[in-house]
């Protein structure tokens, strides 16, 4: 049972990142936007059930959730807590065609996704998981990036706005002049 470490704001106003001592995954980024589609998941249920969740991320050791707006922090956090610190720690690594959207970056054909995973692991994803976030890359198709924000970044507005235009500015800079970077 993950021991909850911290408790962190992140740049969402509605989100706040859970800090575990134990991980929950390794290395598999798992979003849920409804409580609809997180009922075949054990934790994501847990924490819907709680109440005023919109959403619920989580990887490796960190748990961010999103309320909707009329819910109170000082009320939820405490009720959060409970499935958080009831959830199985991760024992096992997972096979790799779990990973997503890594794997499908090292398994194509295209050096380019190689390429922008490697710039997105060293240079983005960290920063994003500081703020409770993610990113997911979902294709390349001739020069256009499909990716989606996971996490507090889903629905922050900096992460539509400031991040992707320098996400798309390093990839073009680094990768391909004619990169052009959508968020699905």
């Amino acid at each position: 049972m993950p021991k909850i470490s911290d408790i962190q704001e992140t740049p969402n106003p509605n989100a706040v990142k859970f800090i575990l001592r134990e991980p929950v995954t390794h290395g598999v980024a798992l979003q849920f936007e409804s409580a609809e589609k997180a009922q075949n998941d054990p934790l994501a249920k847990s924490i819907f059930d709680a109440g005023n969740v919109v959403s619920v991320f989580y990887m490796d050791n960190m748990v961010t959730v999103e309320k909707e707006d009329a819910a109170d922090w000082d009320e939820l956090l405490p009720t959060l807590a409970v499935p958080i610190r009831a959830a199985d720690s991760a024992t096992v690594s997972p096979n790799g065609a779990a990973i997503g959207g890594a794997i499908a970056a090292v398994t194509s054909d295209d050096p380019r996704l190689l390429r922008i995973n490697e710039i997105l692991d060293d240079k983005v994803r960290p920063a994003l998981a500081g703020d409770g976030g993610y990113l997911e890359i979902i294709g390349l198709e001739d020069h256009t990036l499909s990716i989606r924000y996971q996490g507090a970044c889903g629905s922050c507005p900096s992460s539509l706005s400031g991040t992707l235009m320098a996400i798309e500015s390093m990839l073009k800079s680094e990768v391909d002049p004619d990169l052009e970077v959508v968020p699905v």
